[in-house]
């Protein structure tokens, strides 16, 4: 049975200061903060939004900014009673546009990039008020109206004392990555994303002894919950270096080393890491795992990381829907492709047919459900489909199975698996045997339109190296490409075989890492509806 405290989201901050006040919660490369330095950070920004919004409830923007100003913001803004929007400081003006009229945000703390952004729609964002800038002491931003230290050198250092708060009330919205459709506002409350803290902590094994390396483009929510629960110590690494990010890991005496596929399959691939046989790139003896998340992990590298480094490798799985976690490998794991792990403590999780939607038996594939204490109140937009069920069941929209363990075994996304010859074919299966192959850096799968078989696999690779043949170097990319279909097509079924293979300069990713299908399949399906034309 989960067990986890009734409080509000900010009380995992205050919680943290009371129990351990000068212990380091956050550290980067130019600076640390203690918990109750963070806790009293918050306080003033909890401060300063009451002074400038009073009694009234709003929307709060916070760039999740890999640094100490986004938790403060973070925390502050529900301690004041408000609601806080993630801002994905990484996207473009519409996605940005998007998600700012989308949550109806007032007042916004983000960087000088952002803000630079925001001036430039701020007739097109009427609810938007305040701009205040995070990353710059005394540069004010044409448009916006205060950089943050501005703001908060009046404001009172006194404890603030919030109101109480239902745990039940909207805490926070995040928005989907859009990988496969325009992002969705989620509300998360603040039971949510306790539950979802104390359900991280637990599998992740975190403790007030624990220290996490975070080597990520943003900071995830997650990580910084279920940390602050925990009690333990955040270091964050900002270099892109991946080789670099484990010697930030060694010196700070790391216990979790959290990345993305994407950074760690290039960790992976660099030969200043070693092999675990040969002298490399340590990453400190209080290392106990590398944690992977946000899409799959290749399976090559992720045995390579485990060699090199001599601790496990493993991933999870989950949705903004879910907090956003879900599902935990054990820490001691040794997966098979495609396995994501046992669902959280206190987390259901079943597989339903993709006609009838009734539970099928283990081993059997079909459309995966969950629910449980981190399952979020709705959507932003109330015309938006719910995907939670009259039994409180969320349908991911993913395709997979479960084994007699109970563990969960992810297939596909359900739009992304197509049918050949009237059998499921699914990209993510064909992906993991080419990118077995030592010539493939990198790979994506898409269905290409067929009149006879319904459709037929395409793959785009990214070559390691650029060959050269003897009619020059096209000749010896197609000799290659067909080198690479033959050895992958050797151990595929007959509807998952390549039947047209690409070189291509990179595969197509979101701000966020994830691999997106979505503008490929459109160009893919308009391909081939010309070729069936002419």
């Amino acid at each position: 049975m989960l067990k986890y405290p009734e409080i509000p989201l900010d009380g995992l901050l205050r919680r943290a200061a009371h129990r351990d006040p000068h212990g380091t919660a956050i550290a980067t490369e130019l600076a640390s903060v203690t918990f109750a330095v963070l806790d009293r950070q918050a306080d003033r920004i909890a401060h300063w939004l009451t002074h400038v919004l009073g009694d009234r409830h709003a929307v709060v923007g916070v760039a999740n900014t890999l640094d100490t100003v986004f938790p403060a913001a973070y925390y502050g803004s529900v301690r004041s009673g408000h609601t806080v929007a993630l801002i994905n400081p990484l996207v473009g003006e519409a996605a940005l546009h998007h998600l700012c009229a989308t949550a109806g945000i007032e007042i916004a703390f983000v960087p000088t990039a952002t803000a630079e952004l925001l001036t430039k729609m701020e007739d097109r964002l009427p609810r938007l008020r305040t701009i205040v800038v995070t990353d710059a002491a005394d540069r004010v931003v044409p448009g916006a109206s205060v950089p943050l230290a501005t703001a908060l050198a009046a404001v009172s250092h006194a404890s603030f004392e919030p109101s109480p708060t239902d745990p039940g009330t909207p805490a926070c919205v995040q928005f989907t990555t859009g990988t496969t459709g325009r992002p969705r506002g989620v509300r998360l409350t603040h039971r949510n994303l306790v539950a979802n803290a104390a359900q991280i902590a637990l599998a992740h094994d975190l403790d007030g002894d624990s220290v996490t390396v975070n080597h990520l483009p943003l900071y995830h929510t997650m990580h910084l919950n279920s940390a602050m629960y925990a009690g333990a110590s955040q270091v964050l690494c900002r270099l892109p270096d991946p080789v670099v990010s484990l010697g930030v890991a060694a010196r700070a005496g790391a216990t979790h080393y959290y990345g993305l596929p994407a950074r760690l399959y290039r960790l992976a691939a660099d030969d200043r890491l070693g092999d675990g046989r040969t002298e490399g790139v340590p990453a400190g003896p209080r290392l106990k795992v590398v944690m992977s998340g946000g899409s799959a992990l290749a399976p090559a590298a992720a045995r390579r990381l485990r060699d090199a480094l001599r601790v496990p490798v493993v991933q999870g799985y989950g949705l903004a829907e879910l907090s956003p976690l879900a599902c935990n490998q054990p820490l001691d794991a040794n997966p098979a492709p495609g396995a994501v792990g046992l669902p959280l403590a206190g987390t259901e999780c079943r597989v339903v047919s993709l006609d009838g939607r009734t539970p099928v038996e283990v081993w059997s594939t079909g459309e995966i459900q969950f629910r449980g204490p981190q399952l979020m109140a709705g959507y932003l937009d109330d015309d938006e489909p719910s995907p939670v069920d009259a039994e409180g069941w969320l349908t991911t929209g993913d395709v997979g199975y479960l084994d007699d363990a109970g563990g969960l075994h992810l297939v596909d996304r359900l739009s992304d698996v197509f049918k050949h010859d009237n059998e499921l074919v699914s990209p993510s299966a064909v992906e993991r045997i080419l990118a077995e192959d030592p010539r493939v850096a990198e790979c994506i799968v898409a269905d290409w339109p067929d009149p006879e078989h319904g459709a037929l696999v395409w793959a785009g690779v990214v070559l390691r190296e650029i060959p050269s043949g003897h009619g020059g170097a096209a000749t010896g990319i197609l000799d290659v490409l067909d080198s690479v279909a033959e050895g992958a097509n050797a151990r595929l079924g007959h509807a998952d075989r390549i039947r047209r293979l690409e070189a291509i300069d990179a595969v197509p990713r979101n701000p966020g890492g994830k691999p997106t299908r979505r503008a490929l399949r459109e160009r893919l399906h308009l391909q081939a509806a010309a070729e069936q034309a002419a």
